[in-house]
């Protein structure tokens, strides 16, 4: 994922232990990076490519707003800002004043991380309405010969094995890549999982069929299958037309997505790999 997040250390005050809780929760909801501010002062070329990339969410706990003076600094590209003390009053709820989070604390963190996730997710379709699941509009471009190949440049994570995640809130949506549709030619069948499965990572999810082969769904993550597409099973062509929106084959409420997201790749890794293959293929 692109996405990353900055927040502000704040380790003698309240707003700034709150701060950092709203950053690690939403890291892990969303998938995001998140960029250590000692090290972005000190070293930033560590994270040159994450802020070239993608889009920065800046957390600060007080009006000093020292993390987006950070960012700003180095020239990140701010997408999103979170002013926790701003949150504080308008919640009217009564942040304790130890530097470790109490009830109260805890309680602002989830409403922050809601917030958030529900601003990032909109219009991108959510469990509840996912037919609305929208196609990105922002590509990396491999080119093979006469063959051209999309991968998603933001939002989307890959596996080695051409399947696709994009998290929405704690659940994911999960299909194939454009290469690997595009390889198989026709798809004609689509065997989704069954709802209520449980899959491991790099566990099978169903399996979709053309002329020329029979591929088995590699899932990218752990988790559950709460939806499947079953327009896939009357029309398997989406596959072929619409790989990463009306495409989706399934959605997971995820088990461990922290430790799944260790071993996926981001668009420029995976477009790096399609690279390779197609190469690979056209010798």
């Amino acid at each position: 994922m692109t996405r990353a997040i900055l927040s502000c250390t704040g380790l003698d005050k309240s707003l700034g232990s709150l701060a950092r809780e709203v950053a690690i929760r939403s890291a892990e909801v969303l998938g995001c990076e998140l960029v250590c501010p000692v090290l972005l002062h000190s070293a930033p070329a560590r994270y040159e490519i994450i802020l070239a990339n993608g889009d920065l969410i800046v957390i600060d706990g007080c009006p000093t707003r020292c993390a987006t003076k950070l960012a700003n600094q180095v020239g990140a590209k701010i997408d999103r800002k979170v002013l926790v003390t701003d949150a504080v009053k308008a919640s009217g709820l009564a942040l304790e004043p130890s530097l470790s989070l109490g009830p109260q604390g805890m309680q602002l963190a989830q409403r922050l991380v809601d917030a958030l996730v529900r601003d990032i997710t909109a219009g991108i379709g959510t469990p509840e309405d996912l037919a609305s699941l929208k196609a990105p509009d922002d590509y990396l471009i491999v080119m093979q010969d006469k063959y051209q190949f999309r991968i998603p440049a933001r939002e989307y994570a890959f596996t080695e094995n051409d399947t696709w995640v994009r998290i929405v809130g704690e659940r994911a949506f999960v299909g194939v890549s454009d290469y690997i549709q595009q390889k198989m030619t026709d798809i004609t069948y689509v065997a989704p999982p069954a709802s209520d499965d449980a899959v491991e990572q790099f566990g099978e999810l169903g399996t979709i069929e053309s002329a020329k082969a029979v591929l088995e769904i590699i899932a990218p993550v752990s988790g559950t299958v709460v939806e499947v597409n079953t327009t896939l099973i009357d029309h398997p062509e989406l596959l072929n037309d619409d790989p990463y929106g009306a495409g989706w084959i399934a959605v997971l409420a995820l088990t461990d997505y922290t430790a799944d997201r260790e071993l996926l790749l981001d668009g420029a890794a995976y477009a790096a790999i399609v690279q390779r293959k197609a190469a690979a293929e056209a010798g």
